[in-house]
């Protein structure tokens, strides 16, 4: 069963709901943010998008202190999978999940469009149904997507292979024309150093029909419950 964290402002975790349990056909619960404990049996957490705690102060800031956080975090150091898309990207940065942080957007203005990615590092549990150079169509919608990092850091990143999208043209070139928002090195996802945690600002759970646009996102989502059914999390 995948947990799919509710804050107040969330407004993806229905969407992200419907693509694993409607489209993907796994279990998929919704769990208010107040829940110290994730339910029985959880295989996966899902950090939807949003505007959490109405993006006061800083965007995730507020919600990386509700009290479900704490059973994420364990979750996480256990090694269970944890992504979070958009908003729950900014959380698990500022929860400290996963390095660097988001800012606002290079023009200071809210994007909201199809964008392309490139698969840098293909493989479980995130994107073991694409390739290493392949080229994904998803949508974006922020105003604070801008990825920073330190250089140091950020040499470490791609050092250990934890940079696993970038933003791109739809041919797969990584330049500043395809950069949306001024991430540092066209970063659009990223997972953490033991590999079970990753953040991506573009929406998956937004691309898995494609009558509403495209099924690129299958690519992430999909990825994630062959994952837990093949360590025998899904339930």
């Amino acid at each position: 069963m995948f947990a799919v964290i509710q804050f107040p402002g969330s407004n993806d975790d229905r969407d992200m709901r419907f693509a694993m349990k409607s489209v993907l056909g796994v279990a998929a619960e919704l769990v208010w943010h107040k829940n110290p404990e994730l339910p029985p049996g959880t295989a996966g957490v899902l950090l939807p998008g949003g505007f959490s705690y109405g993006d006061y102060l800083r965007c995730g800031a507020m919600a990386r202190f509700s009290p479900v956080m704490t059973a994420v975090r364990r979750f996480a150091e256990a090694g269970g999978p944890v992504l979070g898309t958009c908003n729950g990207f900014q959380v698990l940065c500022e929860a400290g999940l996963l390095p660097g942080a988001l800012l606002r957007n290079r023009d200071l203005d809210f994007l909201c469009d199809w964008i392309h990615v490139r698969v840098e590092h293909a493989g479980a549990p995130f994107l073991s149904r694409a390739r290493a150079g392949q080229v994904l169509r998803l949508p974006i919608k922020h105003g604070e997507g801008r990825y920073a990092i330190a250089a140091d850091a950020l040499a470490g990143l791609e050092a250990g292979g934890q940079v696993l999208l970038r933003y791109c043209t739809p041919a797969g070139a990584v330049d500043e024309t395809a950069n949306p928002n001024g991430s540092i090195g066209n970063i659009a996802g990223v997972r953490n150093a033991a590999g079970n945690v990753m953040g991506l600002m573009p929406h998956p759970e937004h691309a898995v029909e494609a009558l509403t646009g495209g099924t690129d996102g299958l690519a992430l989502l999909g990825s994630l419950v062959d994952a837990v059914t093949a360590a025998g999390r899904s339930r």
